[in-house]
């Protein structure tokens, strides 16, 4: 039996990906032209503003579908295997975007601010890889209660038993969509503690080259499944 959730949001990420695709390329042809003409401030304010419209777009959407089920946001069938094992708890990791500002040409003043927020960011990582830990701990004793239910159903029916897991279930659920939403927000806080510390321009550069390795990612675990060159 298919899914509901996983064939809805799958039909939603197939078009923010395309439209994904569309606004990296109007990024790189912003960020080539910037040697060839002095670039109007506003225009690229607008550009940066339009990006993190859509970014934010794929969050609103995947809330909404994880309050329904959010178990398959840890293991989406929409996402190749290869973008499967770069995830961190059902997404890209914060601070993977450090390690790629160090090619940029900042300032020191810049570079103050971006250790500031990565210092930051660290932090709320932490917190996150501990929540897990402890939802993974309450999936494994969930996975006890699962087996005395089916013990006691091999004996008698309890109604009692089903209705202890079905709270654990909701418990489970619960504690997971929270670590989901906290590692989100830590990818939202690091985009924008980023984009505040930049110019417009550079913005553009730094979106460009974050979407793209994204794109990237996604188009050598796409190969990867059809066996294509």
């Amino acid at each position: 039996m298919k899914n509901p959730v996983v064939e809805k949001f799958s039909e939603f990420y197939q078009k923010w990906v395309f439209k994904l695709e569309e606004i990296h390329h109007e990024l790189i042809e912003v960020s080539k032209k910037k040697t060839e003409l002095v670039m109007n401030e506003q225009e690229l304010q607008t550009l940066v503003s339009k990006v993190t419209t859509h970014l934010k777009e794929y969050y609103t959407v995947k809330w909404g579908a994880a309050h329904e089920d959010v178990v398959v946001f840890f293991t989406p069938t929409w996402l190749s295997p290869l973008e499967n094992a770069y995830l961190w708890v059902t997404g890209w990791k914060p601070s993977s975007i450090f390690r790629m500002l160090q090619r940029f040409d900042i300032t020191d003043e810049q570079r103050k601010e971006i250790e500031k927020l990565r210092v930051r960011i660290k932090m709320e990582e932490e917190k996150v890889e501990r929540e897990m830990e402890r939802q993974q701990v309450a999936m494994a004793d969930l996975k006890i209660v699962e087996l005395a239910k089916l013990s006691c159903r091999a004996m008698k029916g309890d109604a009692k038993v089903d209705g202890l897991v079905g709270v654990a279930l909701k418990g489970v659920f619960a504690g997971l969509e929270k670590v989901m939403k906290t590692s989100d927000c830590a990818r939202l806080k690091t985009l924008k503690g980023v984009l505040d510390v930049l110019s417009p321009i550079q913005c553009v550069d730094f979106l460009a080259a974050h979407i793209g390795m994204q794109l990237r990612l996604r188009q050598f675990g796409m190969k990867m499944i059809t066996g294509s060159n």
